[in-house]
């Protein structure tokens, strides 16, 4: 029998990704009926209205190939964004993007450079392409280290990744922040510097008085890609489309590299009618906000470190194995993403879902770790006994208040039948 044929050492080295549990797995698996995720980042509001009606319009052409130029939502984008058509390339979700500007930048003499802790995209497409991958630790705050960044660049430094907010840690990178790096970056690297990719897939949900000017960087500095996506607050991940802009020239090179038909008909018409729908992406952004500062709030109740966010998830650190409880969460039906491959062994990232979504959530941590936010425990017997007296004492005072209250409500009732 004839060998297969070898592979590259590089392709045996790499390990599969681990996507988040699908809600029909854990079913399957455990036997649950009820099932949430909150392992994905997806939007818990659903496509909107506007997207689920053109999607139903456009299943009907499903038996045609879609547009390979991609024309009219490439215009849309452009239009929503101030620039031209020719500034807009799409993707297969931003993921696509991301192993399409690594294919076309990075050769075997060069390196992509981003930090530990960011989105795992990033290394497993520079690693499956035969690439050199380095990165820099995070922050002890769980941000880029934009000063160890600079440190570690170097003339063979071909392609930088800032996930602006970071994925799985929700931290993000200021605008005076960034601008201060871009400077450096370009001082240090001379007359070609990195290209800068700025992955902003959750930008939609920063505030806005934070948020850099990423469109007047890319339009100030042609070496610059912004990543954006139709998948987190346009609640359109099943479709997956992703797009990036930049200058016309590198823009040009993705298109000649990507596949004609990669993203489908039906999800560039649902993209054009989610973009449209500007009411249904402020209420997505104000429910966002509203429930991740509610959960937030509820988590460090019951003592547990949340690293602030600016996306539609929240990083935990559970002060113990994330895997484990992970896991047991599974059993209560509820899907959550453990965080060890990024070097965080002891958190788990868990999406903002809806309100129910999140008491569900509450109530399986609660009966996992058998505590109740702020609840006292009292080990001292004396105490306990001097606080029971104390309780017995307050008792006896409210009583006579309490029988007169009574007593005046029942006149009040007389009064109303007579």
């Amino acid at each position: 029998m004839n060998s297969l044929p070898q592979v590259p050492d590089y392709i045996t080295r790499l390990l599969p990704q681990v996507a988040g549990k699908p809600i029909s797995a854990v079913k399957r698996e455990l036997g649950l009926r009820e099932v949430i995720k909150l392992a994905s980042n997806e939007n818990p509001l659903g496509p909107s209205e506007r997207a689920i009606e053109a999607m139903e319009q456009a299943v009907r052409d499903a038996h045609r190939y879609p547009d390979a130029g991609q024309y009219d939502l490439r215009l849309a984008l452009a239009e929503h964004h101030g620039l031209a058509r020719e500034e807009v390339v799409l993707g297969n979700g931003s993921s696509e993007l991301i192993d399409l500007l690594i294919r076309t930048y990075v050769d075997a003499n060069s390196h992509v450079l981003t930090s530990e802790g960011s989105f795992i995209a990033y290394k497993m497409s520079t690693e499956s392409l035969g690439r050199e991958f380095r990165t820099v630790p995070l922050t002890a705050e769980h941000g880029y280290d934009l000063d160890a960044m600079l440190e570690a660049m170097t003339p063979q430094t071909r392609l930088v990744f800032i996930a602006n907010p970071n994925n799985p840690t929700g931290t993000m990178v200021g605008r005076d922040e960034l601008q201060r790096f871009i400077e450096k970056m370009d001082a240090k690297t001379g007359p070609t510097p990195p290209l800068l990719v700025l992955d902003e897939a959750y930008c939609e949900y920063i505030e806005p008085s934070l948020a850099p000017d990423s469109l007047a960087i890319l339009k100030e500095r042609p070496g610059t890609v912004l990543l954006r996506t139709f998948s987190k607050a346009y609640g359109l991940a099943g479709l997956r489309c992703g797009y990036a802009l930049a200058c016309s020239e590198i823009v040009g090179h993705l298109n000649n590299v990507r596949s004609p038909f990669n993203v489908g008909s039906i999800a560039q018409i649902a993209a054009i009618a989610a973009l449209a729908d500007t009411p249904y992406l402020e209420a997505t952004i104000a429910t966002n906000h509203k429930n991740r500062k509610a959960l937030e709030k509820s988590l460090v109740a019951r003592g547990f470190s949340v690293t602030p966010s600016h996306a539609n998830f929240l990083l935990v650190d559970l002060k113990c194995d994330g895997k484990r409880i992970f896991e047991r969460l599974l059993q209560h039906g509820v899907i959550t993403r453990p965080v060890g491959v990024y070097g965080l062994p002891n958190c788990l990232r868990i999406t903002v879902g809806t309100a129910a979504e999140n008491a569900r959530l509450l109530d399986a941590v609660d009966a996992i770790f058998h505590v109740r936010p702020q609840r006292l425990v009292v080990t001292d017997r004396n105490l306990w006994r001097q606080m029971a007296r104390m309780a017995r004492a307050q008792l006896r005072k409210l009583q006579p208040n309490r029988i007169g209250a009574q007593r005046e409500d029942q006149r009040k009732v007389q009064g109303i039948a007579q």
